[in-house]
């Protein structure tokens, strides 16, 4: 079995509206288009911050609500290409999500896990590359994809937000494991993870 080490999750958070600039589409192709192979890792796709991860392309600083989303159809596309490294699933106890990071990212000073307001899980970190030219400003309130990466996920609403746990393997597979509340559940009339309307 792979060693891992435990990683702390912050839940408060200390930088409110961090993701001042979204990445629209076109700017995103313009990155990719500067052939970095560090951002192609990043980014590219099947990982966890690719704005292409979901079938569309979806912001990865907007809050993804994953967990209303069976596994093997929001991520069949990028399995069935055998590109996505990240999987997803749910127990009685817990929702778990497991993401293989990019050569370089997976490192643990440079993977950082937020909940913020106990309602979004945010995974986030600074490419080593560019650090030198972000110390002269901020790089979450200007072109953020430029200086780092971020993925933004919704909780469930029975989620036990503060016992989010989080395990980085020596070969760089980040694990998110989030109890559920066992006593949500059982007053929930309806199925969770699954929506009701």
């Amino acid at each position: 079995m792979t060693s891992c080490l435990k990683l702390e999750v912050q839940t408060e958070d200390q930088t409110p509206h961090k993701w001042y600039i979204s990445l629209a589409e076109d700017e995103f192709k313009r990155l990719l288009s500067h052939g970095n192979p560090v951002v192609h890792k990043v980014f590219g796709e099947g990982s966890l911050f690719s704005p292409l991860l979901f079938g569309k392309f979806f912001d990865p600083s907007d809050a993804f609500p994953l967990w209303d989303f069976e596994s093997d159809s929001l991520l069949s596309n990028l399995r069935n290409s055998g590109k996505s490294s990240v999987d997803w699933f749910q127990t009685d106890q817990a929702y778990v999500l497991k993401a293989e990071l990019p050569a370089g990212v997976g490192k643990t000073n440079n993977v950082q896990i937020h909940v913020e307001k106990g309602k979004i899980v945010e995974i986030f970190g600074q490419l080593k590359l560019l650090q030198r030219e972000s110390q002269k400003k901020d790089w979450r309130s200007c072109n953020w994809w430029e200086y780092g990466y971020v993925r933004r996920l919704e909780l469930p609403e029975d989620a036990d937000w503060r016992r989010i746990e989080a395990y980085l393997s020596i070969d760089a597979v980040l694990e998110i494991r989030i109890p559920r509340n066992l006593l949500h559940s059982d007053t929930s009339a309806s199925g969770v993870g699954k929506n009701s309307e």
